[in-house]
This record gives structure tokens, C-alpha cells and sequence, in this order.
């Protein structure tokens, strides 16, 4: 098992026993939130995506109960990245030491110059954190996502190598 731990969560890469938690996460309109529509996918489609395309981690506190996940593929030189947490744990900070541990995982293994994430225009918790982080809104894509039976814009937000300040607590990576 491959691990980044932090303070308060660890990042752990998704393994084939959590296609079931994931595909439940995407089905509940709890989870996906006010900005996205639920997603169906079938198993196979689903553990595609998680184990073969992309970097997929859950997110654990550190009890073990897994409260999220972060995932990113690659564009280019460019890493794009999407992240969720379950309804009961946003707000408490858990968010923003993922995106944390997963910048610095990033910049620190893989070789790339920048690390890019959308959010709605009216997401703004998303936005709290991505700035926390050391993101920088670069512009609005106009009706970039389509959900909820809307075209919805969205803010590109980026964060570049040379902008990246290394954390005091670099982030240990458990394997």
C-alpha cells in the first residue's frame, strides 16, 4: 500500500476494494454536491479510471475512515486534478492538507511544471482552499461544465513548479 501521510489525513492510492466506496460516493447527490451531477459508471468503466489513467488516492483520517478522494491526470506536462470530501468532513480542514500532501507528492516525484484544477464560479469553498493552497485563479472558462442541467463556468485555477514553496513538513511517502 502506498501512502502520503499528513498531520491529520493520509493519501492512500486507491486499490481495486475501493471501486464499491468510489462508485457509491458518485452515485449520491450528497457527495457530488450542488455543483456536479451524480455520475454512473459501470464497475469496469469505474476501476478503469481509478487504478489504470490516473493517480486516484482516498482520503483517510487518521482512525483509518476514508472521507474522500483525489484523483489527477496528465495533460501535456501539466497534472489536472479533482477532488471530494463527504458532506460531514468539509470545512474541517481535511481538503486543504490532501491538495497540500498531493501538490507536494507532485512537484517532488513527478516531472511536470504545473498542477491545474476548475471549479465552479460560485464554489467558493473550493476556492478558499485552492488559494489556501498557493493556487492562482488564472480566468473564467465560460460554460466549460455542464451539470444540473446547466452550462456552468468555470475558474481555472494553477499552480506552477517555480511558484511551489516546499513544505516545512514535507509530506513521507509510505510504501
Amino acid at each position: 500500500m502506498k501512502l502520503l501521510e499528513g498531520k491529520n489525513v493520509n493519501l492512500r492510492i486507491a486499490e481495486k476494494d475501493d471501486v464499491f466506496l468510489v462508485m457509491k460516493w458518485w452515485g449520491d447527490a450528497q457527495y457530488m454536491g450542488e455543483y456536479q451531477d451524480v455520475t454512473t459508471k459501470t464497475l469496469p468503466e469505474l476501476e478503469k479510471i481509478m487504478l489504470e489513467n490516473t493517480i486516484f488516492y482516498i482520503i483517510e483520517k487518521k482512525d483509518g475512515v476514508k472521507i474522500g478522494h483525489i484523483a489527477g491526470w496528465m495533460i501535456g506536462r501539466a497534472m489536472e486534478m479533482g477532488f471530494a470530501l463527504i458532506p460531514s468532513e468539509r470545512g474541517k480542514g481535511f481538503g486543504t492538507e490532501a491538495i497540500q500532501l498531493i501538490v507536494g507528492h507532485l512537484f517532488l516525484k513527478k516531472d511536470i511544471v504545473r498542477i491545474q484544477v476548475t471549479t465552479d464560479v460560485r464554489n467558493m469553498a473550493s476556492q478558499r482552499v485552492l488559494e489556501k493552497v498557493g493556487f492562482v485563479r488564472e480566468g473564467t472558462m465560460r460554460k466549460y461544465f455542464y451539470a444540473k442541467g446547466d452550462y456552468r463556468d468555470h475558474f481555472l485555477y494553477s499552480v506552477l513548479r517555480e511558484e511551489w514553496k516546499e513544505p516545512k513538513n514535507a509530506n513521507k511517502l509510505i510504501t
